[in-house]
């Protein structure tokens, strides 16, 4: 059943003794600062939310953790009989998933930080006993994107209602250019497209009735698909994947394979968000913008958003008066206009909170009726809706169901969700890893680079940090569980490399740049290293200098060659928004010709675990020295 608790997974959350300090007994350090520890989804929010709370809050001391951004982590957290961080947040969510929680989180109804949203949002949230533990953060508009100059080049109006929308795919089908693609591989793709082609029947009221039964259900009274608006669901979504001309094969279509024909103007329309149509209107030179998921007429259009993230507070915080105070500031600080503009850290995004205006992006220009009219479907996406949608969408598109075998399928699913990665055991771990960062770095994160090295058999492999979500616990495993330590699925690179290049993507990893940029700030986030050690100083608080490599004890030979293995994302580190520490332009241009196809760090694990059935023992890959 899918409230049943998973199989226990100990998680000792990193910097752990910090930690437990905030999150039970006394909140004082010896300093006097109040100690907070908060966990962030995702990275960005590391690099520019979290030293923004630490500029604001000068008398707290922060514990800021990135880890797997899953509700699935808390639950084998407390089911392990630890304890929770202070605050935390998590980006895939439904009140449904989070029910078993919520004897563990405070009920923010009440508070002045809840009164700043508008009531429609929170009603979502709001469990039946009147109680609301999380609290939406600024949402992101997931729609379609078009190529505004091909329409304008060819003639071809920007649709305005569904068949119009239809009409247009068909004009430029007649031209040679594809109409409609989108990346349908991916679960959220086929969670967004099953729910956007029908918004105006999930948003009825028998619709958000049924909705409502769902995220209230219980272990015991399991909630199937109603057969009044779902049936509908199915039947519009077969329709829209005939109306976008979807061809066999391309249930198998990733990010790369979608958006390079869409830069390439052979592709007028796909799948995607407002922010990267602002960042493709400034970066390639043509006019990106986002049009809604379209109904019969202009009034059944709607924008499908999602939170950034939910937050939410332990309750071991009400514990401590002068520790809830300080936790209650620090959330009014975060959903400010200030602080939500910290958290999108320049994403388009839209305000669930009243009087916060985050500038409309220009890219949201055709569906302002949509934004004024509160036209914004909040994607349902429970952990279980995520996986079944893709499941039964893969299956509508291949031919094996049509709408009625989907629906039959997905409801047979939904009452019975078996997550296939968490149910067997793949191997038994012998000892435990901390992901507590020490000056010689985490045992968690080094024992899973030298995993992921062995799948590969490169001399020594560099991660873009951070690498591990959580600690290496001693115990069963399932598929699932070891993918939880992993922070994010990340693209593999393997190839030849002097010692000169290798030291150089180092400096690109730890400097400070010229200009003040800085790849780290936060030990958690300096590069993980397999078969490599380095030395820094931390001259700065957050700032480093590398003053030596060594390969495996021995020094750096700058004109030997390595077979180098890179784990990670550029975006993080060069984005202006972020980093903005770009990687030299020539290590670039030669590490794109070692990219691993098909194949991330998601995979270098599984298939290295499948062999040692351990996660290997980790080395003391950083010695972090204190000077000038």
């Amino acid at each position: 059943m899918k409230k049943k608790r998973l199989i226990a997974l100990l998680l000792v959350v990193v910097m752990a003794a910090a930690m437990l300090a905030g999150c039970g007994g006394s909140s004082k350090k010896p300093d006097d600062k109040i100690q907070i520890s908060m966990y962030l989804w995702d990275r960005s929010m590391l690099k520019e939310l979290s030293p923004w709370l630490e500029e604001q809050f000068p008398n707290i001391e922060f514990t800021f953790i990135q880890s797997f951004n899953t509700i699935e982590y808390y639950k084998d957290l407390l089911a392990r009989g630890e304890e929770i961080p202070d605050i935390i947040t998590c980006r895939r969510f439904s009140l449904n998933d989070a029910a078993p929680l919520a004897d563990h989180l405070m009920d923010l109804s009440q508070t002045e930080v809840a009164g700043t949203f508008y009531s429609s949002y929170l009603e979502v949230n709001r469990e039946t006993g009147g109680a609301i533990r999380w609290l939406p953060m600024c949402a992101e508009v997931d729609c379609t994107m078009a190529n505004k100059d091909l329409f304008d080049q060819y003639g071809i109006p920007l649709p305005t209602n569904y068949e119009e929308f239809v009409a247009a795919i068909d004009a430029f089908e007649a031209v040679g250019i594809k109409g409609y693609q989108t990346d349908w591989d991916y679960d959220y793709t086929c969670l967004e497209t099953m729910q956007g082609c029908a918004i105006p029947e999930l948003m009825s009221l028998e619709g958000t009735q049924w909705r409502m039964a769902y995220e209230s259900e219980t272990e015991d009274h399991q909630v199937g698909l109603d057969d009044t608006v779902w049936p509908k669901v199915f039947e519009k979504y077969e329709q829209f994947l005939k109306d976008v001309r979807f061809q066999p094969g391309d249930e198998e279509l990733r990010f790369s394979a979608t958006m390079d024909p869409y830069f390439q103007g052979k592709t007028a329309m796909v799948r995607n968000t407002a922010a990267l149509a602002d960042n493709i209107t400034q970066e390639r030179g043509f006019n990106s913008v986002i049009l809604p998921y379209f109904g019969e007429t202009e009034q059944d259009n709607w924008l499908l958003t999602y939170p950034m993230c939910q937050l939410a507070v332990s309750k071991t915080v009400e514990q401590d008066e002068a520790k809830r105070k300080a936790v209650m500031e620090v959330l009014s600080a975060i959903f400010s206009e200030e602080g939500q503009k910290h958290v999108a850290a320049g994403t388009s995004v839209l305000s669930y909170n009243k009087e916060v205006n985050i500038s409309s992006s220009p890219s949201l220009q055709y569906v302002q009726d949509c934004i004024n009219s509160n036209h914004l479907y909040m994607r349902l996406a429970s952990t279980e809706v995520f996986a079944i949608s893709q499941n039964v969408g893969h299956k509508m598109m291949t031919g094996e169901y049509d709408a009625k075998a989907a629906y039959d399928a997905f409801n047979a699913q939904i009452t019975n969700f078996k997550d296939p990665d968490a149910v067997d055991v793949m191997f038994t771990q012998e000892t435990a890893y901390s992901n507590d960062f020490t000056d010689h770095g985490s045992a968690a994160a080094s024992s899973l680079m030298n995993t992921i090295r062995s799948s590969m058999e490169a001399d020594i492999a560099i991660g873009y940090s951070p690498v591990a979500s959580t600690s290496i616990y001693a115990g069963d495993y399932t598929l699932q569980q070891a993918k939880w330590i992993l922070t994010a699925r990340n693209s593999v690179y393997l190839g030849e490399y002097t010692g000169e290049e290798v030291w150089r993507f180092m400096d690109w990893l730890v400097n400070v740049k010229e200009d003040g940029s800085n790849p780290i700030q936060h030990r958690n986030l300096m590069p993980v290293t397999s078969g490599l050690e380095y030395t820094v100083t931390e001259y700065e608080r957050g700032k480093f200098r590398l003053e030596k490599v060594t390969v495996s004890g021995e020094p750096l030979d700058e004109n030997a060659t390595y077979n180098l293995m890179l784990v990670g994302a550029d975006t993080f580190l060069e984005h202006e928004t972020f980093c903005n520490c770009p990687m030299p332009a020539d290590l670039k241009e030669k590490r794109q010709a070692y990219l691993v196809s098909d194949f991330s760090s998601q995979e270098c694990m599984q298939e290295a675990l499948e062999k040692t059935r351990q996660f290997l023992e980790p080395t003391e890959y950083v010695t972090i020295l204190q000077g000038k």
